[in-house]
């Protein structure tokens, strides 16, 4: 029979065989880099602890992937907030702190088993303690740790969330002198303002949120979310932790937290889950104090893919035939968020080869792509967009990307490097391809140089994506049909779209963006029309009678795959 001690030898043993199978699955599945593991090994050495558990609190790996990593091995179910009974079984005996310590949640009980819901499924000492305890045989379950400590709440800990928690620590002086700097250096610096700026930041990120937008008003701040596309509002902290909370994202961005009477720009470079962000930060001043914007880079989701961004056959063919054209130039037009980057990036990363010296001007670099010479533009030293192409042309490019064409000088450079044999990427701030054909000659630039020179003028829209899986078909009436222009697209007679079917982990029904796009490519019968100065409407029709389709029709057609929906069409490209 087994001594005490040796059975916590086993116990020990066992539970490193699972620890280093859960790594192994968390490395085969490109969850966790061999880097960050030997990083999280060389801190238990030190200072000890469960290996699994050290890479989520190191913000190496997320708790989800975790959770699935054990649910796979283990051969458990993962049990997710909306499986979690409105009701759970009493327990006496266990109290809510070490339910809270050890992240358990009992859900269930009958013939002797109690079914408990564990962020730690690999942990034998919980769940013997907890079976002593109980009287009870311990079925276990996997949980994600975040959503059993909700659960804990909601369900036993009178409904107060995370952030309410937090609230519950916070000692924030608003009293204080907020002019002192060593005051909010202070305030910023308290261990519950620094979880609670955490949590925004994870919580937007669980949320795929592109920007968390964090705003102070008289009697309340407000938190933000922008999630594919649009605004939500999403639970704040209390306004008596305003001015510690932007203190603290100032300090992360290296910001003068001194300085609240102008706008700041800074970054800040934060691991979440496992995924390495990028946050560009921008404050402003408001009559109630300052306004924060952060946006999201997530260098691991960008997709440099013409398929996933949305690019069907045709468009896709049409444009990567410009983009093999030797020189000229190819812009990408559209409002800000629409992407425009992103394509342009993808653009780029088709043109990435050992035989071509690609040089971007960018403002900011938003990503960091590999082989390819990237310039932060800085206007306060002098190196804006113009300035910097004059350097560029004499570093001997195939390929010169610019962030924006915002001025004459910024076109004129960039038309003289097209016309010297460079083919040149930019973008340009219109509402229609034809548009980008009209801003440039109201810039002041030459018709003859602008037809001589631009090959195609991409125009996007981002509309919001159905999960396939959480969508309903709906038929159209003929006369709807008719009046939103579907009769003109195709010749059917019965019309079938989609609408979303909304769920507790997708409250909007939507998962993700598309691109719905337009393609002008610049034939000899459009450029003699710009040659006469046309409008940007006569230019249009002009290509759509040469077969170009629109982006409302791009859209549309996309209704009609399923992919998104008529309303997200209407919303972000109304046909004039």
């Amino acid at each position: 029979m087994q001594t005490t001690e040796e059975q916590v030898v086993d116990i020990e043993t066992e539970q490193s065989s699972i620890d280093n199978a859960v790594c192994t699955f968390l490395l085969d599945n490109n969850r966790l880099k061999s880097a960050d593991l030997k990083r999280a090994e060389n801190y238990r050495e030190q200072h000890g602890g469960d290996l699994v558990t050290l890479l989520v609190r190191l913000g190496l790996v997320s708790e989800k992937d975790v959770a699935e990593a054990e649910a796979d091995l283990l051969d458990l179910p993962l049990v997710r907030t909306a499986d979690l009974p409105d009701e759970i079984p009493e327990l006496p005996d266990i109290s809510l702190r070490y339910l809270k310590q050890n992240l358990i949640l009992p859900i269930a009980e009958s013939n002797g088993d109690l079914v408990v819901v564990m962020a730690n499924p690999r942990d034998e000492f919980v769940r013997k303690a907890l079976s002593m305890a109980s009287g009870k045989n311990i079925v276990p379950r996997v949980g994600i740790a975040s959503e059993i400590e909700n659960g804990i709440e909601k369900l036993l800990g009178g409904g107060r969330s995370a952030m309410g928690q937090i609230v519950d620590s916070l000692d924030t002086d608003e009293e204080g002198d907020l002019e002192d700097v060593e005051h909010l250096r202070d305030l910023a610096s308290e261990a519950p303002v620094i979880r609670l700026v955490n949590l925004v930041l994870q919580r937007g990120v669980e949320a795929r949120a592109s920007d968390i937008h964090i705003e102070p008003f008289e009697n309340r701040l407000k938190v933000r979310y922008r999630i594919d596309g649009v605004l939500h509002e999403v639970e704040a902290p209390p306004s008596k932790s305003t001015a510690a909370v932007i203190s603290r994202i100032k300090i992360m961005a290296k910001l003068n937290i001194a300085e609240r009477r102008l706008p700041q720009d800074g970054r800040i470079m934060h691991r979440v889950q496992g995924k390495e962000l990028d946050l560009r930060v921008s404050t402003i001043p408001t009559s109630h104090g300052e306004s924060v914007v952060m946006r999201i880079l997530d260098r691991e989701s960008i997709v440099l893919d013409f398929d996933s961004l949305g690019f069907d056959s045709l468009i896709k063919t049409k444009f990567v035939k410009a983009l093999e054209m030797p020189h000229g130039i190819i812009l990408v037009t559209g409002p800000t968020g629409s992407g425009k980057t992103t394509t342009l990036y993808t653009a780029l990363s088709a043109l990435n080869t050992p035989e071509r010296k690609i040089i971007t001007v960018e403002d900011p670099v938003e990503y960091q792509l590999e082989g390819i010479n990237q310039i932060q533009a800085k206007s306060s030293i002098g190196l804006d967009f113009a300035h910097a192409l004059r350097a560029i042309v004499r570093q001997d490019p195939d390929v010169i990307m610019i962030g924006e064409m915002r001025d004459l000088e910024t076109a004129r450079i960039a038309i003289q490097s097209a016309l010297t044999g460079h083919l040149v990427l930019s973008t340009i701030h219109t509402n229609d391809a034809a548009g980008g054909v009209t801003r440039m000659l109201d810039m002041g630039v030459e018709d003859y140089l602008l037809t001589s020179t631009v090959n195609a003028i991409l125009a996007q829209r981002l509309v919001r994506t159905l999960d396939p899986d959480h969508r309903e078909p709906y038929e159209l009436l003929p006369e709807v049909a008719k009046e939103v222009g579907f009769t003109e697209l195709s010749g059917q007679e019965r019309y079938m779209v989609y609408r979303p079917v909304p769920t507790e982990e997708m409250p909007s029904g939507y998962r993700g963006r598309t691109t719905i796009l337009e393609l002008l490519t610049l034939t000899d019968p459009i450029r003699r029309v710009i040659m006469k100065h046309a409008t940007s409407g006569e230019i249009q029709d002009l290509a759509v009678s040469e077969g170009m389709r629109t982006m409302y029709q791009d859209g549309l057609k996309k209704c009609l795959e399923g992919v998104t929906t008529l309303d997200e069409v209407l919303r972000v490209s109304q046909e004039s």
